[in-house]
């Protein structure tokens, strides 16, 4: 039986290799697992509106496809990313995988809005795989002195095969979605989650796990409560406007509840969430990166996306794109997306990890801020994404390898999950605070056409750009060694 520091091959290599015999297979087999994920990120983007119009609902509801997700998402992962330290990364990411698969064949058959609802939702259980994937590799390469640099740089491949997934996706749709009907349509996905499976069950060999003890139920059903409650709120305030009390009121109820839970956890010898662990130099200033970053990588696209569909000559800004260009510029800023993440490990060889983080802030912070002033044209807009896309793409890549470096062998499924978690979070957050902003319009005429005023617009980029220096400042305070091997 394999050891916690065995490579995939089951000869161990010795201290200061940094060879892992094996390694490479595997991260082959896991860059198909995240292209399916980039297809799933990218598929449906372009076809929100004719999605709308199979299941005979208005665009606004689409809205609700994002909400459902993004509270899936924020109760499983720390589940999921805790049981892959119990049970097996591996086993996990099975179970995930299944899951996302069903949910995606139910997506094409479902014969209501309701029930496409409910498998959007649970199709988020996608979400957990990049962590579970960075901690199988952060294991394999235990033991060769190099643990840290060789995760950063499979982490960077994945996140580059996960954005190449994205533009696959992005583009199919875009192209068949006038040829094709809805069903076929949305049985490629599914399709390709379903081949995502087979390659993990004969492509990545099983585990033991690294933890003992078993799942904390009381933490779990305590902070479901919060995200509930949090989530719940968001929500409320979207439906019923920042004027109304009882949106406020249910989400200082989420907040105030996370307070017993931190006590309970605290007092628990196995929790869910290590709050200790959580709360050290290296581990919360890159969960608060990646909370402050799913504003932006999150939050932001379906802003960006409904930016670009105006029509200037309605609405006097906007770029007048077409579904089918749309998809272009998802490639192209996707391109920017690869470029970052590749760059991720070389930048990191000579500036050290937590200065490249640092500077993919400030690139993220200068991308969004570019758009205040410079957002008339296409290659402005280009331009802008571009230099947000490198920086998003490093910090893709970065967040779950450098949250498992700074962490103990016993719980790097849980640190990279949450990086997760919280990156869902804050796109959640966001999402709400970038709904109101786009819904207050300026004029009568913009009420008529349904277009979001530009002030709008510029409140989402001036947020995601001001969050961005905000989460480089906290990285800033990250003790220089923290992600070295």
């Amino acid at each position: 039986m394999s050891t916690a520091t065995e490579p995939a091959s089951g000869r161990t290599p010795g201290p200061g290799s940094g060879v892992v015999p094996g390694l490479a297979r595997i991260i082959g087999f896991l860059v198909c697992v995240e292209i399916a994920s980039g297809i799933l990120q990218g598929y449906y983007t372009p076809i929100f509106s004719d999605i709308a119009d199979h299941l005979s609902i208005q665009d606004a509801d689409v809205n609700w496809f994002e909400a459902a997700q993004l509270v899936v998402s924020a109760l499983v992962v720390p589940v999921l990313a805790r049981l892959g330290d119990l049970i097996g990364h591996r086993q996990v990411l099975l179970i995930s995988t299944a899951v996302t698969a069903l949910a995606s064949w139910a997506l094409a058959f479902a014969p209501s809005f309701s029930l496409f609802l409910v498998a959007w939702a649970i199709q988020g259980f996608y979400v957990v795989w990049l962590p579970l994937e960075v901690s199988i590799i952060h294991r394999r390469t235990a033991g060769t002195g190099a643990q840290a640099r060789l995760t950063r740089r499979a982490a960077g491949f994945l996140v580059a095969a996960l954005e190449l997934g994205v533009i696959v996706g992005a583009v199919t749709s875009g192209a068949l979605v006038e040829s094709t009907s809805m069903t076929f349509l949305l049985t490629l996905p599914a399709i390709a989650v379903s081949v995502c499976f087979v390659v993990v069950w004969f492509g990545v060999a099983a585990t033991p796990p690294v933890a003992t003890g078993r799942l904390d139920l009381k933490g779990l059903s305590l902070v479901t409560l919060s995200i509930l409650l949090v989530m719940g709120g968001l929500i409320l305030v979207r439906l019923q406007g920042p004027g109304s009390v009882w949106p406020w009121l249910v989400l200082a109820l989420g907040l105030l509840s996370l307070w017993p839970f931190a006590r309970v956890e605290l007092g628990m010898e196995e929790p869910l969430i290590d709050v200790r662990l959580m709360a050290t130099a290296s581990q919360w200033p890159v969960q608060l990166t990646a909370f402050l970053f799913g504003m932006s990588v999150l939050g932001a696209q379906i802003p960006l996306s409904t930016f670009a569909r105006t029509d200037p000559a309605e609405a006097g800004y906007g770029l007048g794109a077409s579904a089918g260009f749309v998809s272009t510029l998802i490639a192209v800023y996707v391109l920017s997306l690869v470029f970052g993440a590749l760059m991720l490990p070389v930048v990191a060889r000579f500036l050290g990890t937590r200065t490249t983080m640092l500077l993919a802030c400030l690139l993220v912070a200068l991308g969004y801020g570019l758009f205040l002033p410079l957002h008339d044209s296409t290659g402005q807009t280009l331009l802008n994404m571009a230099i947000a896309g490198i920086g998003s793409g490093a910090l893709v890549a970065a967040l779950p390898a450098a949250a498992a470096a700074a962490a103990p062998a016993d719980r790097t499924g849980f640190v990279t999950g949450m990086t997760n978690t919280t990156k869902t979070i804050g796109g959640a957050i966001a999402s709400s605070v970038f709904a109101i902003a786009l819904a207050s319009t300026g004029s009568i005429a913009d009420v008529k056409a349904g277009h979001a005023p530009l002030s709008g617009y510029l409140t989402v980029w001036a947020v995601c750009s001001i969050t961005a220096l905000v989460a480089a400042a906290s990285l800033y305070v990250v003790p220089r060694g923290a992600f070295a091997d």
